[in-house]
């Protein structure tokens, strides 16, 4: 017996000696897998999805007239496809907020709902500015709307982007601005709000595009989203032009730090969400984060398009659309934002029942179990329906798409590229079955092989008959 096999066999010695009630409910994952369909809206930019205490998600964003704000509401995410969408205001027929209506975002601050939105002005389209609606009713979607005016910043110059969040029980500002005395299109900045719509203090500035991936086209740092989690802070932001060399840079500091000193942020060397020819995605940014229906999964909410080429200036092109996919965080804490998937079904991970720090992945197209998988997409599988046999399914590689688990002929698991033969499409085909080891949880009985289903065996992926404890343990995953 293998070293894995003898920690395997006293890993179930050990919780049924120690644990009164079943392991299973140790195992089972704090953030279980969450299921939606891409693309969830058409032709909406800049997209935010914000859910509120009366359990319904209100969703807002750039429409592509850029001529108006409009708000759909949704007890689901996926409803938001679906759910009628409204005008809340429009652009002014003379003067300020009367051109390029950009990046609405909707929140709710004592007891008031507020949107911020960036506009132009009809006699110069460019002088974009920052402004605020404000709403005392209860449903934003149909209540009245007033306009309290451009948030005043030191500069008067190009401004947009405008998001708020607190840490600590202090509200913030961030936004992106360009600064006449050097030579960028946008940085991002923040400061302390002394009321939703007026600044108190003097704003820090936290990035500057100085990294190749954030000057392609345009030196860019724009679209700041905020997430918290496990005491620190991330922000977010877009970089490049906003074409496919569009992206997401990240910035973290400590909930703990003086947020507005700049050098309590660190910056990340590389983009942490960019355009992926595998999956057909194409320039994702302007993200913003939102949470599951059961408030226990964070959900990346982000904007791209579905092809590369465009003709002429993108901000004229319409097809930027919604999308959302779980975002999962790395064992450091830190988040990890994976790839833009593929149109259809968002994947899930499978972490393993007896070893659930480890995940299946695929590594040289050979599936195993491994933990802190940070290329998190070689972890991912999207459910679809079997290439074979009624009732089954097949699990296809989230950045492989075409690419399906299966069994080989001397029974390993690989990923590999379906030939569409009648022969590979039995072997990629499996029933899902109630967990072996936890009904909570999922085990697959292959098609082509009855009774004998995916196990690991020395982290390695293989199909099996399974009927001691320890294979029917190797052989339970639970979806996350």
């Amino acid at each position: 017996m293998t070293r894995n096999r003898l920690l395997a066999v006293g890993a179930a010695v050990l919780a049924t000696t120690l644990l009164p009630v079943s392991p299973a409910g140790a195992a089972t994952p704090a953030s279980p897998a969450v299921s939606y369909s891409n693309t969830l809206i058409e032709k909406r930019a800049d997209a935010q999805i914000y859910k509120h205490t009366d359990g319904f998600y209100y969703f807002t964003a750039t429409a592509p007239e850029y001529d108006r704000i409009i708000l759909r509401r949704s007890a689901t995410i996926q409803g938001l496809a679906t759910a009628p969408e409204t005008v809340i205001w429009t652009k002014h027929a003379a003067g300020a907020m009367g051109a390029h209506i950009w990046a609405p975002e909707i929140h709710f601050i004592d007891g008031r709902w507020y949107v911020y939105f960036a506009a132009g002005s009809t006699t110069d389209i460019w002088k974009i500015r920052m402004y605020v609606l404000e709403s005392s009713d209860a449903n934003p979607v149909t209540g009245s709307w007033t306009e309290k005016g451009q948030i005043a910043t030191p500069m008067d110059s190009f401004a947009l982007d405008a998001t708020t969040f607190t840490v600590n029980g202090t509200r913030y500002l961030s936004w992106a601005q360009q600064d006449p005395a050097i030579a960028t299109n946008s940085n991002v900045y923040l400061a302390k709000l002394s009321n939703p719509w007026t600044l108190a203090g003097t704003p820090v500035r936290l990035t500057v595009p100085t990294l190749s991936w954030e000057t392609v086209g345009y030196k860019v740092n724009e679209g700041p989203a905020v997430i918290q989690h496990g005491g620190k802070v991330f922000l977010s932001y877009s970089a490049s032009a906003t074409d496919s060399n569009y992206c997401l840079g990240l910035l973290s500091a400590s909930a703990s730090a003086d947020l507005l000193d700049p050098a309590a942020w660190s910056k990340s060397p590389t983009p942490v969400f960019k355009s992926n020819a595998n999956t057909g995605q194409y320039g994702p940014g302007h993200n913003q984060f939102t949470v599951s229906e059961d408030g226990r999964s964070d959900i990346l909410v982000y904007h791209d398009r579905g092809y590369q080429a465009i003709n002429g200036d993108p901000l004229n092109d319409p097809n930027r659309r919604t999308r959302v996919q779980k975002l999962y965080w790395n064992a450091d804490g830190t988040p990890n934002f994976g790839i833009p998937m593929p149109d259809g079904t968002t994947p899930k991970r499978l972490s393993s029942y007896n070893f659930p720090d480890r995940y299946i992945r695929h590594w040289e197209y050979r599936a195993r179990l491994d933990a802190d998988v940070t290329n998190l997409a070689d972890s991912q599988f999207r459910t679809v329906p079997g290439l074979s046999g009624s009732g089954t399914v097949s699990l296809e590689s989230a950045n492989f798409p075409g690419y399906y688990l299966r069994s080989r002929p001397n029974g390993e698991v690989w990923v590999d590229k379906s030939d569409g033969s009648t022969a590979f499409e039995d072997s990629a085909s499996f029933f899902q079955r109630s967990g072996l080891a936890d009904s909570a949880a999922v085990s697959y009985e292959s098609y082509s092989l009855p009774g004998q289903y995916v196990r690991h065996y020395d982290y390695l992926l293989r199909v099996e008959v399974v009927t001691t404890t320890v294979g029917k343990a190797d052989a339970t995953f639970y979806q996350q």
